[in-house]
């Protein structure tokens, strides 16, 4: 019996191989938006973290990787990492945050929350969406609910019936890069003054 060569038809026909046919698949990198604290307040957080009473299930968060995602992207093309970069930048005032709520979420996730949402936080995170469809890219369309994720898989994790509040003084946030489980801050954005502060002279010492 005669064998039909791998890129040869049983009719005679040669085709290229099926790899040839096969598109290259564009470099790509998984990103979300977010405020990422500075060192003393993850410090803090992961403080507030061991305060928890944990099941065996529960997969903590590294505190290195502590944050509130305003958006989550996903993957963007390599080539296009310097435009997104720069697209992101919107002038947004600095305002505070006081994480001072312990919940458990049905996702199974155990998250530090705010009991008020400061206005200037669904303001900036209002203005990112914008800029997000500006560049094309996605914006989901689930309600905001801002949260520091402590752990995951925590179905029957106990919180601290006092939690400590954390304030958060919020100065910037940051384009941040999802790998293998690690976070790594590409990009940051400085936040201004606050309005009421923006072009007042500070007051001279008596």
């Amino acid at each position: 019996m005669s064998q039909v060569h791998p890129c040869q038809s049983s009719n005679g026909q040669t085709h290229p191989p099926r790899t040839a046919l096969r598109p290259k698949l564009q470099a790509s990198v998984r990103l979300f938006l977010a405020l990422w604290p500075a060192p003393a307040l993850r410090a803090a957080l992961a403080t507030q973290a061991s305060h928890w009473h944990w099941p065996a299930t529960a997969r903590r968060v590294d505190a290195s990787a502590l944050h509130l995602t305003l958006h989550f992207i996903g993957p963007v093309p390599q080539a296009r990492l310097q435009e997104v970069a720069q697209g992101l930048e919107r002038p947004c005032p600095r305002f505070a945050l006081v994480l001072d709520q312990s919940e458990l979420w049905p996702n199974r996730c155990a998250t530090l929350c705010p009991r008020e949402v400061p206005g200037a936080l669904l303001a900036l995170q209002a203005t990112l969406a914008d800029a997000l469809r500006s560049l094309a890219l996605p914006v989901e369309p689930r309600a905001f609910r801002p949260h520091v994720t402590l752990a995951r898989r925590a179905a029957g994790a106990l919180p601290p019936e006092v939690p400590e509040a954390l304030r958060w003084p919020v100065r910037g946030y940051a384009l941040v890069r999802s790998a293998g489980g690690h976070y790594t801050p590409i990009a940051r954005y400085p936040l201004g003054p606050r309005p009421e502060t923006r072009g007042q002279r500070p007051l001279s010492p008596r």
